[in-house]
């Protein structure tokens, strides 16, 4: 055994005598990773950045594992290489978790959340074509729809996916509905700017740095962000199979340790999420120019019509650890859209699945060895673009209190 991983085993036995986890988890060095390498799933995302980084400034080693960033060409890919195996994690969207679990987008097989990757940061565009007509925002793109009739596209990246949601939830907000007043396509996230450029769809609800890819290409303009949608809220996790953590639960949290101390290391400052944005740009990872990521990783934006500004919603990766927690109220909250727009037939026991899925007690202890802390409640409270308030406690009501959804489609 080396000297470092000796130090590790020592000091991570301490710190667990010393904390509310219990101790025995970490007895006599029955913390060593029972999986060295761990191959980690990722699409060309400027939120993938804390996997690349973990494993590029080798935080991984520190873990006694080592992280084998994969990247992926679209996310049914990578649904289909965690069920099968073939990825032992992704960084994923939330809602595709909660999908591959209930069996409602894909292969149904009992799913895990280690921990949330990244909030905000992904975005609404919409083609130059419709700004041109006036279709600015979610209000002016309902009156061109109301009044200039044909069959509008519009593209999200996965049918349970975050930036589905927020495209619902987004054209809802303006009295569109998404399932009988528009056609909505499923096309990968790299793919977004080429099919718009070609004309086949106009707009598309996708992650950095694609949106911001689309205006320096003068083909897009950014309607709105995510966001906007939602100040806050959560966006890619960190997924697993619940077979993985079962077999594996200290390899498990040696990544959750690794990528907090990653996820820590993006936030710390200017530089660091300048290094972070150069590295990630290259062909191995989200494969663009450096100026399609680095100014909106630090909330400037710009919208392709003249207009800048500085957001302080803009994409974060730790925020001294209120990031990361897994929520359980954040699960169940995909949970109500995908029973809103018809994606489940009927409700499910919101809380119990959230339970099952997100690992709250092994993040607690990845956190509180890398001096991480916690927040006392698993539910939070967040106001959306429509007004209407979401805070977990009674999930059937607020799945049922929209206005517009799926069966008023039919």
């Amino acid at each position: 055994m080396s000297e470092p991983r000796r130090r590790f085993i020592k000091g991570t036995a301490v710190a667990a005598m010393a904390s509310s986890v219990h101790p025995g988890v970490w007895a006599q060095g029955s913390d060593a990773p029972e999986k060295k390498e761990v191959r980690i799933g990722f699409i060309p995302l400027t939120d993938c950045a804390s996997v690349v980084m973990a494993s590029v400034l080798k935080f991984d080693e520190k873990y006694g594992i080592k992280i084998i960033p994969t990247k992926e060409a679209s996310w049914a890919g990578v649904r289909d290489k965690l069920v099968n195996g073939e990825l032992d994690m992704a960084h994923v969207l939330y809602g595709l978790v909660y999908g591959v679990h209930l069996g409602v987008s894909g292969p149904k097989k009992d799913m895990a959340v280690l921990m949330t990757i990244n909030r905000n940061g992904q975005g609404l565009t919409l083609s130059k074509n419709l700004a041109d007509k006036g279709a600015v925002d979610v209000a002016s793109l309902a009156k061109l729809m109301a009044s200039d009739k044909r069959e509008y596209t519009f593209a999200q990246t996965f049918p349970t996916g975050t930036h589905a949601m927020w495209l619902y939830y987004w054209l809802a907000s303006a009295g569109i509905n998404p399932m009988k007043d528009a056609k909505v396509i499923t096309v990968p996230p790299p793919q977004m700017v080429a099919n718009m450029r070609v004309g086949n769809m106009d707009g598309f609800s996708v992650g950095e740095p694609w949106n911001h890819r689309a205006i320096l290409d003068g083909i897009g303009i950014s309607a709105a962000t995510s966001q906007d949608v939602w100040p806050d809220h959560p966006e890619k996790v960190l997924g697993t199979t619940a077979d993985f953590v079962a077999r594996y639960p200290n390899t498990a949290r040696a990544v959750v340790m690794a990528m907090l101390e990653a996820s820590r290391w993006i936030d710390a400052g200017l530089q660091n999420k300048l290094k972070m944005a150069d590295t990630i740009a290259d062909k191995a990872y989200v494969n663009t120019s450096v100026d399609a990521i680095n100014q909106r990783i630090l909330g400037r934006y710009q919208n392709g019509l003249g207009k800048t500004w500085d957001d302080p919603n803009h994409m974060k990766f730790f925020a001294d650890g209120a990031v990361n927690f897994p929520y359980l109220s954040d699960g169940m909250w995909f949970l109500t859209q995908h029973k809103r727009w018809g994606l489940l037939k009927s409700h499910p026991d919101y809380l119990a699945v959230a339970k099952q899925i997100n690992q709250i007690e092994l993040y607690k202890q990845a956190a509180a060895q890398v001096k991480v802390s916690v927040p006392k409640d698993a539910m939070r409270s967040s106001k959306l673009i429509d007004g209407v308030v979401w805070d977990g406690k009674d999930p059937a009501k607020y799945a049922e209190g929209f206005k517009i959804h799926a069966a008023a489609a039919a």
